[in-house]
């Protein structure tokens, strides 16, 4: 899920009263080993879907996953952790690029990144499921008319539909960590308005598991709140400089984060949570030296362009690539399983480069001038500067 707030975020001074602190250094505009770090996560969660599920026969019955590469199922078997990642991540990505902005030019910057990439793919899983069905083979997601403009929105399962790309669920997970962090912009992002935040996100969503109450476990992101508060506190490492509070905040928001893990770990029976934890944490640890260490200042331009890459493979990998693998192996079974995964994955990576330069950098840059015009439209001519006749006075 490459996003370019990196890249885009603002900065601004620093207002008095916000931190005790000496004002902090400019953080720089793009961090390349965050980048990496998202493309690490991206493959954990593709080797998964490819090679590490645990449905038994998952690419046929004559394939056994763990016979035909035990230890390669075995780690991969791990890799849905990247998920978790993507959330750590993006607490750190979406607190910088808060920052500096109104709500509204955070809205826009989240629409035009998210929106053009998400109905291109969504579109194309359309067209090659109705393809497949036309063909007189079972197409792996739903291409109704309904379920299709259900997931135009981006929230197709509060409308009652599934999602035709499958792992678009961590999208609407996504969105709402934007409405919190948008309404939080309501009020003017600081320093302590930031780890204040923080701290009672984490207290009212445990309030809401104790209470086993869905309103505040949907809207307050159960689950993942650790993950979204631990990559924010690093994030306020990266711009402030590390302190005891922050280091508080990391400690409590990770704390947290490991007890609740223990759900998701029980959702994936091949799963152990300590190994769970460990992989989990090691994200953590990554996370810190690419914002905290002197590899923040590191500039690759190809580890920018992979993680620009990172969000349309996302997408696709698993809709669009695993069915690319199945159609290799069954057209030319002599080439193998690996083999297989193999072209699936190398097809989801080409598919990304041309989403990423024909739609990510046409239409998003598009969408978002077009729609900062619109959040202060001019008045159209002739509705302006029109004369009323003075009021009759009173006989």
């Amino acid at each position: 899920m490459s996003d370019p707030a990196l890249r885009e975020a603002a900065s601004t001074p620093f207002r008095p009263g916000g931190t005790a602190q000496a004002p902090p250094q400019a953080p720089s505009s793009r961090l390349a080993a965050v980048d990496a770090m998202r493309l690490l996560a991206a493959i954990a969660v593709a080797a998964y879907h490819y090679v590490g599920t645990p449905t038994p026969r998952f690419w046929g019955e004559q394939y056994d996953l763990p016979q035909a590469a035990p230890l390669l199922h075995a780690i991969s078997g791990y890799g849905w952790l990247g998920v978790e990642a993507f959330f750590l991540i993006s607490g750190f990505v979406i607190c910088m690029s808060c920052w500096g902005r109104t709500p509204g030019q955070f809205a826009v910057s989240r629409i035009a990144r998210l929106f053009p990439l998400y109905w291109a793919v969504v579109l194309i899983i359309v067209v090659m499921g109705t393809v497949t069905v036309l063909i007189g083979q079972r197409s792996g997601a739903p291409t109704d008319l309904r379920t299709t403009i259900g997931n135009l929105t981006m929230i197709p399962r509060p409308l009652g539909v599934d999602f035709t790309a499958g792992v678009a669920w961590t999208l609407w997970v996504e969105a709402r960590f934007y409405l919190l962090m948008g309404a939080l912009l309501m009020f003017g992002l600081t320093y302590r308005r930031v780890v204040a935040f923080g701290f009672l996100w984490l207290v009212i969503a445990s309030m809401g598991r104790e209470l086993q109450s869905n309103v505040l476990n949907e809207v307050l992101l159960s689950q993942y709140a650790g993950l979204f508060v631990a990559g924010i506190a690093c994030y306020l490492m990266h711009r402030f400089g590390q302190n005891l509070l922050l280091w508080l905040l990391t400690g409590f928001a990770w704390c947290y984060t490991l007890t609740v893990l223990d759900d998701r770990v029980a959702t994936h029976p091949t799963s152990n949570w300590i190994l769970s934890a460990i992989v989990l944490t090691g994200f953590l640890a990554l996370l810190a030296l690419a914002s905290l260490s002197r590899l923040r200042h590191l500039q690759w331009r190809s580890l920018t362009y992979a993680g620009a890459l990172t969000y349309p493979f996302y997408l696709v990998h698993q809709s669009i690539g695993i069915p690319v693998a199945r159609g290799v192996l069954k057209t030319v079974p002599t080439l193998g399983l690996l083999s297989a995964v193999f072209a699936g994955v190398l097809f989801s990576l080409l598919l990304a480069a041309v989403l990423n330069r024909y739609v990510d950098r046409r239409l998003g840059p598009l969408l978002r001038r077009r729609l900062t015009t619109a959040l202060d439209p001019a008045p159209r001519k002739g509705t302006t500067g029109i004369s009323l006749p003075p009021p009759t006075p009173h006989s």
